[in-house]
């Protein structure tokens, strides 16, 4: 039981603060909560299916499958929250100043709260493939049976939708002129994590044979197996031994959105002047 409950809860927490701050983020825009219930949905019905073909997506490409998917859907995340950060760049103020209204005027934010929904899609799709195959492993090993690995999985969900919420209510304590920047900032690390990761399963699967030497090691400090550790990868791409092409892909990445993001803005700057002569 303790083992299943542990697994989910790692699962979910990961999962559950990628949505909270996807809420956050698109606060006061409608239909998110249309997009986001679509991506989560979404997500639970693909991890079904990947769990389901595990070996075979693993045959395909000689054992390395499952590192190459993984690799894959993290990647297209992180192009997601790239589009997601450039629209804000765009938008941002204007929701600030009427967020209810402008959530319904500006016709582009469907298209952002389509690109977060497929960035939660595949975060739940990637962590509930995990339980699934994890639960799968702990339910033929562990005598106590299926009642005793849902009772501990049904814990790890409460505990880990738990944490996610306070994350979410955390954030919304944020006052609005500050609340984009912030999330901005969060989507910005969340995706260079997310990348930094999609490196390490290259390299599992042997795909990156450069960039494999390990850079420090901070496990004694804080590993990020723990929970801490965990919210940190999460958050801002926390690992406890980085590699250099892991290093080198989360720097990139933060330095490719922020640039795009100033691109963004900047593109913006003569529409709002011409719509405000004014100002």
């Amino acid at each position: 039981m303790l083992a299943s409950l542990i697994i989910v809860f790692r699962e979910v927490l990961e999962a559950g603060l990628i949505v909270g701050i996807v809420l956050a983020a698109t606060e006061g825009v409608a239909g998110r909560g249309r997009w986001v219930t679509m991506g989560i949905a979404a997500g639970i019905l693909g991890s079904c299916v990947v769990a389901w073909f595990a070996d075979a997506i693993s045959g395909l490409f000689a054992d390395t499958g499952q590192e190459l998917f993984n690799a894959g859907v993290l990647l297209v995340a992180v192009a997601m929250l790239a589009w997601h950060n450039a629209w804000m760049a765009q938008h941002g103020r204007e929701i600030a100043r009427d967020m209810a209204a402008v959530g319904r005027a500006v016709s582009s934010g469907e298209r952002s709260l389509a690109a977060l929904a497929v960035v939660i899609g595949v975060a739940v799709l990637r962590e509930g493939a995990e339980v699934v195959l994890f639960l799968t492993g702990i339910l033929a090993s562990e005598e106590g049976g299926v009642g005793t690995v849902l009772a501990g999985g049904l814990g790890g969900v409460a505990l880990g939708a738990l944490m996610s919420g306070l994350m979410y209510v955390g954030l919304l304590r944020i006052p609005t002129r500050h609340l984009f920047r912030v999330t901005t900032w969060l989507l910005t690390l969340l995706a260079a994590g997310m990348a930094a990761t999609a490196v390490s399963f290259l390299a599992q699967a042997g795909v990156l044979e450069r960039g494999g030497a390990i850079l420090w090691d901070s496990s004694g400090l804080l590993r990020d197996k723990s929970v801490i550790g965990q919210a940190l990868h999460v958050l801002i791409g926390y690992t406890d031994r980085p590699t250099e092409a892991q290093l080198l892909a989360y720097l990139a990445t933060v330095a490719a959105i922020l640039g795009l993001t100033r691109l963004a803005a900047g593109s913006a700057q003569p529409v709002r002047r011409a719509a405000n002569p004014a100002e």
